[in-house]
């Protein structure tokens, strides 16, 4: 699950807490790496782990919709469609799921109130209104596409979700954005023939990413006076000082990038820095950073320092 673009991010992120504590303790800062790799693991498994919480609130009410029914002698009874949805009652028994469960100790019981709202929200989303008109018996494909709808509906771009899970860890600040895609990745590969041993997606792919993090990061710090250098040359009437903190740690890990992964394409590393930048800095930082990543490339080039194709720039 840990791939390559949240790892990018991760770093940047560490290294900017690096240069503002002012403690420059290097293998303190890689070790808040991969804790912060690893709690982004766990907000993973924390989200699917809410699909079975929302469903669990859902029953609840179902049986006492139930109960009400019985009571009151009414002849129709409340619709079962929701919550005896298959996709859900597979990952509610997944192995890996319930290892999370007894071993990280994580749970959203304590934030019943919240999951409580968030049901409401889902009975009030269209996707649910369709879903609970329809009469026919779902198949397990239908009930598991209807999960990955509801959960971009209702579950991603939760600003209120956003806030509680940012009281929970601060490694999970700016996590949600990346894991949500993971998460729908999962719920559209699950397959009911799996059962309980469905697979979910490793923390890391191989340990090639995990020492792609590690490789990035020592790299970005120890080399970052010949990195700022390289900046600084390629400042056209502007002091290095007068940069943003943030657009410089960016530029000064794709450097890294560039010289200490040969196997990885230049326009692959500038595209993702440049991505990087639009989401954490100043809203003209993306098109800055591409002009000067691709002039350093360029002069790094030049000057046989890196072996690396890069297209030519096209006429404006």
């Amino acid at each position: 699950m840990i791939n390559r673009e949240l790892i990018r991010l991760k770093v940047v992120q560490l290294s900017y807490a690096y240069y503002q504590n002012g403690s420059h303790q290097l293998a303190t800062a890689e070790n808040d790496l991969f804790t912060s790799l690893s709690k982004a693991y766990d907000l993973y498994l924390y989200m699917l782990e809410l699909m079975v919480e929302i469903t669990r609130i859902a029953e609840r009410a179902y049986l006492t919709a139930i109960q009400r029914a019985e009571r009151l002698g009414e002849a129709q009874r409340p619709n079962p469609r929701f919550v005896n949805n298959q996709f859900v009652a597979q990952l509610r028994v997944n192995h890996q799921l319930q290892d999370f469960r007894e071993n990280q100790k994580k749970t959203w019981a304590n934030d019943e109130d919240f999951v409580r709202r968030l049901y409401k929200s889902v009975t009030e989303s269209q996707e649910y209104q369709e879903w609970m008109a329809q009469t026919d018996s779902p198949t397990y494909a239908e009930d598991r596409d209807f999960w990955r709808r509801l959960y971009k509906a209702v579950i991603v771009d939760n600003e209120d979700l956003d806030q509680l899970l940012e009281e929970k860890s601060i490694f999970w600040n700016d996590d949600r954005f990346i894991v949500d895609t993971f998460v729908l990745k999962t719920i559209k590969h699950f397959e009911k023939k799996n059962g309980a041993n469905q697979e979910l997606l490793p923390e890391y792919r191989d340990e090639e990413d995990r020492e792609f993090a590690r490789r990035l990061f020592r790299a970005s710090m120890l080399g970052a006076d010949n990195y700022r250098m390289m900046i600084s040359q390629s400042l056209r009437n502007w002091d290095l000082e007068r940069l943003a903190l943030m657009d410089l740690i960016v530029m000064q890990t794709a450097i890294a990038e560039m010289l200490t992964f040969p196997n990885i394409p230049l326009t692959v590393t500038i595209n993702e820095y440049v991505d990087i930048s639009k989401f954490y800095s100043t809203p003209r930082s993306g098109g800055y950073i591409n002009g000067m990543l691709d002039a350093i490339a360029r002069r790094l080039i030049e000057e046989g320092k890196l072996k690396k194709d890069l297209p030519e720039a096209k006429n404006s």
